[in-house]
């Protein structure tokens, strides 16, 4: 199951690269930059967007990309020049800064596996990128008295975005699991809301083991009024669901979605 599309968006838009700052040991941020992101709708929350990228050798053809991304389009993407198509990934607005144009974008890094991670670490002033706006997951509802958000370090970004946007009154808790201590970053919660942090530590560790763990010792107080967002690897989310619905939380209470699945490059 995907998110509820609580807030759909659309339409392309380009920028390049202006700076890379190392976060964390494993968090990478590219600031993007580009006269049309000034533009670029504020939808809060978990803002996702999908991020085209040149292919290894640099070449790369934004004219292709289509302004809306469904079958019809994906398809005629397809027949474009394989040689100068980008590639493309999901990823979560980090911050945007409307006034000068400007997009925080974080990326797990691993070494040189995946995509998007090893573009990151190399990408460099210049380096042109295309972001088409999908809008929001999060569904903020009206009668949730306790918010309970779980993910590994591919969430973090959009956990630390809801947990940002959240009303200041808000209640719960947030369990975040990140693979060293070192990789735990601030975050804007609101008073009433606990912020766990799940450092694995081990670089043998299996990712969304702890935030699965924490989850499953988690008993909701009301859960016909429970609001909950599990993401990140694909055990987690499921597993994370699939307790939550055993301690009674009706099922269009919960979003969640696997990111990635161990074993199948995604980043």
């Amino acid at each position: 199951m995907a998110f509820k599309d609580a807030r759909k968006g659309r339409g392309l838009y380009l920028a390049e690269v202006v700076r890379r700052t190392q976060v964390s040991p494993h968090v990478v941020r590219v600031t993007v930059a580009g006269d049309s992101l000034a533009s670029l709708p504020r939808h809060g929350f978990d803002h996702w967007f999908r991020l085209f990228l040149p292919r290894d050798d640099g070449a790369v053809d934004f004219s292709h990309v289509p302004e809306q991304l469904g079958l019809g389009s994906y398809l005629k993407f397809l027949t474009s020049p394989a040689g100068t198509r980008p590639v493309f990934r999901s990823y979560t607005v980090r911050e945007l800064r409307s006034e000068t144009g400007e997009l925080d974008i974080d990326f797990v890094v691993h070494g040189d596996r995946g995509i998007a991670g090893p573009w990151a670490s190399r990408a460099e002033p210049g380096d042109r990128v295309a972001i088409l706006d999908q809008g929001r997951g999060f569904d903020l509802l009206p009668d949730a008295d306790f918010h309970l958000l779980a993910g590994d370090e591919s969430a973090l970004p959009a956990i630390a975005g809801i947990l940002r946007d959240l009303p200041r009154d808000a209640r719960g808790l947030a369990l975040i699991e990140v693979p060293e201590i070192d990789d735990i970053q601030p975050v804007d919660n609101p008073d009433g809301v606990e912020v766990r942090w799940l450092p694995r530590g081990d670089a043998d560790d299996v990712p969304g083991v702890k935030a699965l763990e924490a989850l499953h010792t988690f008993t909701p107080e009301h859960p016909a009024t429970l609001s909950a967002y599990v993401v990140g690897e694909q055990a987690l989310a499921t597993g994370g669901r699939r307790h939550l619905v055993a301690m009674g939380v009706p099922k269009s209470r919960i979003e969640f979605v696997g990111y990635w699945r161990i074993g199948k490059a995604a980043a």
